[in-house]
This record gives structure tokens, sequence and C-alpha cells, in this order.
């Protein structure tokens, strides 16, 4: 025991047979750390050397020794900042008014309720309260996803606005009790999130629309399912849901093929009219229009794509309308059967949904449907341009100066517009409940166009914002009587107003190589149809506007549309 507490002198170095090898080198401290690697610590540990600043020793640290002049003391990155203990709390960021609660009012539409709740942030929209039964295990998820999944490929396909089709796909969630669902839609794809809490992996599916078809009939009975299954009053089981749905598609439509073939000869010939033809005219852009319509059938039955579809469909008026001029007929206008024609073909309904879109923020559905407008008017404008360049080249005399003034025979005109939107109405495939007001809502636009742009004088372009404005308004108003979409109360409505005149002038124009006249017409067209876009979704919301905010406790202003302001 001696000989082991003795100096230094007394102790001899040992060889390097006898030292072990995994014995720690001179100099080196038994204290020092193994490697990483073989005692891992957090990355959120404070690191050696570095001890968090107790709370008010801030100001002391500044300005003692070793203190650099305007420096302060080096802390961890992760001790909680100055003025975070808990007696120094900052004050909470809620406002002395406290925030608003939402509480949405049973009395307004399912669509205005759930417009309201997806122009919210998804902080401060309210719990959902289940309105249909759940089973007692709790919601099935991926069956009450598939079912609003094929509710919004319907009402999509049928050609309803996204936020419209995003609104019915938040309302069946929330009716069948789940929360925390986010709705997209696009063009051709849906698809919709759940979240069950924040720590399960949230459930999502999508579905892709692969046809698009235009039937208003089927598009109100989705409508209807969606306001019963919203409806405390109706239950409505999933297996009641899927029923109705397999019922809906299975429905045939409500006009055979024949009546949409006369309906569009007879939209044709009352647009003839309603740019200054006479009888015979209606028979003739009648007969036009029915032919190229058989034509378009043909080709759809051998599977050619939608665009040369619209291109055959545009023949058959153009070149009756030559032929006209070459046999030098009387008492037959010729201009106003090609415009006939083109009422039939211009894609309104499309250009108003996709404008509709661009308008409440959707710009990815929007430009996508805009695109799809223009390739059908770039359809039709092939079509007529290849038969007004061939009756140029064979020597018709088709006059451009010859415009429609009809200020003579006004009620004619009435007539005339009402018969189009009764002809338009049946090509939609709409019910035979909301023909009758449809055409109404017509009669009244061309009435009030009629009134600014002949009778005052006012510029077309203006006029047929004002008449389409008031569409938008009377077709939200009754829809919000009936509880279904606007639709079916706008689309054929705005008929009278296309631009099918100045598109015809437009053509004419650029086949007989007078560009800037032909050019100056066709824009004169494109900002008509702008207007009719812009107008309808305008009276739309104009309508939102005087009505009752669906959720607005304590004065809470009703949300925009548009997400962003730009920046």
């Amino acid at each position: 025991m001696v000989a082991e507490q003795g100096g230094p002198e007394d102790q001899k170095p040992q060889s390097d047979e006898a030292r072990s090898a995994f014995v720690p080198p001179e100099g080196v401290g038994k204290s020092a750390a193994p490697p990483e690697d073989d005692h891992p610590t957090s990355e959120f540990a404070i690191p050696a050397g570095l001890t968090p600043e107790p709370p008010g020793a801030g100001s002391a640290s500044g300005s003692g020794a070793g203190s650099g002049s305007g420096s302060d003391t080096i802390g961890s990155a992760f001790a909680p900042p100055r003025g975070h203990g808990a007696k120094q709390a900052p004050p909470a960021f809620t406002p002395a008014h406290g925030i608003p609660m939402v509480q949405l009012t049973k009395e307004a539409p399912w669509q205005d309720r759930m417009r309201t709740m997806l122009r919210m942030p998804v902080a401060e929209r309210p719990a959902p309260e289940p309105v249909q039964r759940p089973d007692e295990a709790g919601p099935a998820v991926p069956r009450v996803l598939d079912l609003t999944l094929r509710i919004g490929e319907l009402l999509l396909a049928g050609g309803e606005g996204a936020e419209d089709v995003e609104a019915a796909m938040f309302a069946v969630t929330r009716s069948y009790g789940l929360d925390r669902c986010e709705p997209t839609v696009t063009f051709t794809l849906l698809s919709i999130s759940h979240q069950p809490s924040l720590v399960d992996d949230p459930v999502t599916a999508s579905r892709t629309v692969r046809r698009r078809g235009t039937d208003y009939t089927r598009l109100a009975a989705v409508f209807r399912l969606v306001d019963d299954i919203t409806t405390e009053d109706v239950e409505v089981s999933l297996e009641e849901a899927y029923r109705r749905l397999a019922e809906i598609r299975r429905n045939r439509h409500p006009y055979p093929g024949w009546v949409l073939t006369l309906a569009g000869g007879g939209l044709a010939g009352a647009a003839s009219v309603l740019v200054g033809g006479n009888a015979l005219v209606f028979v003739v852009a009648a007969a036009g229009a029915m032919l190229g319509d058989r034509l378009a059938w043909l080709f759809a039955g051998r599977g050619m794509p939608e665009f040369y579809q619209f291109v055959v469909a545009a023949m058959p008026p153009a070149a009756i309308g030559v032929a006209l001029t070459l046999t030098h007929s009387t008492g037959i206008r010729p201009s106003a059967v090609i415009t006939g024609g083109l009422f039939a073909l211009l894609p309104g309904r499309a250009l108003v949904a996709g404008v509709q879109d661009g308008l409440t923020g959707y710009y990815i559905t929007a430009a996508a449907r805009l695109l799809e407008v223009m390739y059908f008017f770039i359809a039709i404008v092939t079509g007529v341009l290849l038969v007004l360049y061939l009756g140029v080249q064979l020597g018709a005399q088709l006059n451009p100066e010859a415009r429609f003034v009809a200020h003579d025979r006004p009620v004619v005109q009435i007539l005339a517009s009402m018969a189009l939107c009764f002809a338009f109405a049946i090509l939609l495939q709409q019910e035979r409940s909301t023909v009758l007001a449809v055409t109404l809502n017509g009669g009244v636009a061309w009435v009030i166009y009629g009134a600014m742009a002949r009778t005052a004088g006012i510029s077309p372009v203006a006029a047929t914002a004002v008449a389409a404005g008031l569409v938008g308004l009377f077709g939200q108003l009754f829809s919000r009587y009936r509880y279904t979409s606007s639709l079916p109360f706008i689309t054929a409505a705005i008929g009278p107003l296309l631009p099918g005149s100045a598109t015809y002038f437009g053509l004419l124009g650029v086949a007989q190589n007078e560009l800037d006249r032909g050019l100056a017409s066709l824009s004169t067209a494109v900002a008509t149809a702008l207007a009719i876009a812009i107008g309808v979704n305008l009276g739309s919301e104009i309508s939102r506007l005087f009505m009752r905010v669906p959720g607005a406790v304590g004065g809470a202003n009703r949300r925009a549309a548009k997400r962003t302001r730009g920046f």
C-alpha cells in the first residue's frame, strides 16, 4: 500500500507491450467525451459551454465585464426570448372586443352557407353540426368521400361553376359529420382531403371527369339531392343517397334526339328573324342549322373530336347563304341565314362559366374553360371561313355593309327573342317547369337591350352588359326561390344577346381580305361576349349583396370570393 502511494520518481514507465490498446494516450483526460456516434444526443440540446440566460439578466449582462462595446452576451439559440417568462408574458393577440362567433343561419340556402364557409380561414370555421345521423361507429369516411366526389362529378360535368361545386361537396361532408375537409376542383379533376385529427393521417380521394354533357334536368336533380342531405327534416342515409344518385345517372334525357334537332333549327330561325329576316329566312336558317346538327352527330358517332364537330356544324348554314347569293334569290337575306346558324353554335354557356370561375378566384379552371371556348370559336371560324372563301372565289357578292337595322318591328323581335330562349332551353335539356321562366327572362333582357342600344343610342356592348346583369339577377332570384342551380334560369336567357352578327361580319371581312374591318368586328364580338359573362356574374353577386349574410353574429362582413389582393 505504501509502495502504491510513492512519489513519481518511484513509478517506472510501462513498456508498449504492457499498455492496453484501449487506454487513452498521455495528455488526454479520462473525462473526455466519447465519440458522438456512441452516445447520440438530441439535436435540440443546448451545446456544451452555453447556458440559458435567466430572465431579467439581459440588461446586466450587456454591461458586465467581458462584454464588448454595444455587443450582447452570447446565449443559447434555444433559450426563451426576453420578456417571455411566466411573469413577463406579452399581452394576448386577441382583440379587446373578442373574436366574433360565426353561426350559420338555417334560413339561408345551403349554397350561401357553404360558400360562406369556404371563404373563411380553416381556423375560424365553426364545428360541424351533423344533419344526417351517422352509424354507431361514426361516419364511414371512405364512403362519404366517395359519395361527395360522385356528386361533384355530376355538377362539374353539367357545367356548374367551380365554387358552387366545392360548396356542394363541402355541404355533403359536413352534413355527414366530417370536419376538416378541404375540397379542390379543377377543370377535369376533383379531390377532397379529410384529416380526422392533428395526429392522424389525412384521407384523400380524387376523381376525374372524363365526359361532360349538357343536361340541366340532371343538374337540378343533383341539387335537390344535396338540399335534402343538408336539411334536418329529411333523413337521407348513405345507402339512400347512393340509390338516388344511381337513379339520376340512369335517367334518360327529357327530350329525344329529334326534338333537340328541331330545337336547334328553331333557335337558328328565331335568331335570323331577330337580326332582320322574314318567315322564308326562318325556314332556310332552320334547315341549315338542322343539317349541321345532323353532320355533327354523325362525326360524334364516329369518335371524332368535338373541334371537328363544330367545324362541320358551321359549314351548312354558311353554304346555304353563299348558295342564295350565287343564285341571286330575292326576298332572302343570306347574311341573316348565316348569322342564325352561328347563334346555335356560339359557346355561351362555357364562356359564362369560365369568366365566373375567374372572377371567383379559380384561375386554373377559368383558364382551361376559356381555352376550350377559344378552341370552339376557332372551329366555328374555320368552318365558316372555308365556305365564305370558296364563295368569294366563285364570285358571290357578300355585302359586309348590310348591317341589321330593324327599328320598325320591336314586337316581332321580342317574340323572336323569346322563341330563341325557348329553343335554347330545350337544347340544354331543362326541366319543363323552368322553360317558361327562362323564356320570360330572355324576353326582358332583349327589351332592356333594345331600349338602350337602339332607342337611347347607348353602346351595344354597354347595353349588353346591363341586360346580362339583369339576366343574372333574375336567374339568381329564381334559383333561390326554387333552391336549385341558377344555370337553368340564366344560360338560355343570354341567347339573344350572343354576338352572332358581329362574328359573321368579322369572318366575312377576313374572307374578303379586309383584315382591319374583320378584326375590328371580331374584337367587338369578343367584347360583347365578355360583357355578357361579366354582367351575368355581377347580377348574381348583386343579388347576394343585399341578401342577409348567412353567418354574421356581431356584424361580421361577408368575405370576398378572391383569395388574395394581388400581393
